[in-house]
């Protein structure tokens, strides 16, 4: 889901390509009209499409078209380029996107990864330790690839005890459920493709990493900036929406299940994976704090990591970079 060196040089190479006459960059996005919304597989921002089929975007009297991606990466390029005023992305790819020259804005968390990424291991591989020496895929600089840096890491490994094999989240689950690789990192709803794999298991998840992979709503600036309260309806718009889930979850699940393709009884599957955040963990978020949930200090942390591991060549600036403003504005 949701590549960090490899991420960053693409997001520069958009930026300065957008520059010289190529699409917007996300700073000088237009105002007025339309917001272009992008968001991508994951069960923390299919609420999205809950909103649109309920009408809750226009009930807020804000315009919105939304944009779906099949690829994640896809949909980090086009906030970084223009292409869409705001995105569904993680803390991680932000940063990536940051550094490589985007300005953006966090405005709400839509949720914490709490098990629903994971590494997936073959039967007969019982942790992450026995990973050592086995082939492993990932979509190379994104959230799972750093999910498998950090177990790698607390298990005493490094990438450098594994053969990393980049593949994108689908075609790396089906690798693995075809039995080319040996484990893979993935995120749900690709998990599900993974397991399908006889005797496979995940021996590492998000849960194990509480805090590590923050999910929010990300625009560029400049629209924070200029429709500060086309802003504010959207983020009006996404706690309605969980209301609106909370109080008609069967209907939720229904259209939440068919955007991302799969079974009902499989979506629900994901629900503890997937830990949605209130008004009040929002605004707790956004404070200040040292907890693995507070996200300057998390950003802080990964930031840091993503030096460290060789997947930045420095730390991307923070400043700007969240904005509490329209959570403290809610009716």
């Amino acid at each position: 889901m949701r590549p960090f060196k490899t991420l960053t040089a693409l997001v520069l190479a958009a930026v300065l390509a957008a520059g010289c006459g190529g699409a917007d960059t996300s700073d000088d996005a237009p105002s007025g009209g339309t917001l272009t919304l992008g968001f991508s597989a994951w069960p923390g921002w299919f609420p999205w499409q809950v909103a649109q089929e309920q009408g809750l975007f226009a009930k807020n009297g804000v315009d919105v078209e939304l944009k779906y991606f099949d690829s994640y990466t896809d949909s980090l390029q086009a906030l970084a380029t223009g292409a869409v005023d705001g995105n569904s992305q993680t803390l991680n790819d932000t940063l990536a996107s940051v550094a490589g020259g985007a300005k953006q804005t966090i405005v709400l968390v839509n949720d914490n990864s709490t098990g629903n990424d994971q590494i997936i291991a073959a039967k007969g591989i019982d942790s992450v330790a026995d990973l050592k020496g086995k082939t492993v895929a990932a979509e190379q600089g994104t959230v799972d690839h750093y999910l498998l840096l950090l177990a790698l890491e607390k298990a005493g490994l490094s990438q450098d005890d594994i053969t990393f094999s980049p593949l994108t989240t689908d075609a790396a689950a089906a690798a693995f459920a075809a039995g080319r690789v040996d484990a893979v990192g993935a995120f749900a709803p690709f998990t599900t493709t993974a397991l399908k794999r006889a005797g496979s298991k995940a021996v590492a998840t998000s849960a194990d990493f509480p805090g590590a992979i923050p999910d929010h709503l990300v625009l560029a600036s400049s629209v924070v900036a200029e429709r500060p309260d086309d802003v504010q309806a959207l983020v009006q718009t996404w706690f309605d929406t969980v209301a609106w889930i909370e109080a008609n979850p069967d209907a939720a699940i229904k259209i939440m299940a068919e955007r991302a393709g799969v079974s009902e009884a499989d979506y629900k599957s994901y629900d503890a994976g997937t830990t949605i955040f209130t008004l009040d963990q929002n605004k707790a978020a956004f404070g200040e704090g040292t907890e693995p949930t507070n996200l300057a200090h998390q950003a802080g942390l990964i930031a840091q990591f993503l030096v460290d591991s060789g997947l930045a060549d420095e730390k991307p600036s923070l400043d700007g970079l969240f904005e509490p403003k329209f959570l403290e504005g809610l009716k």
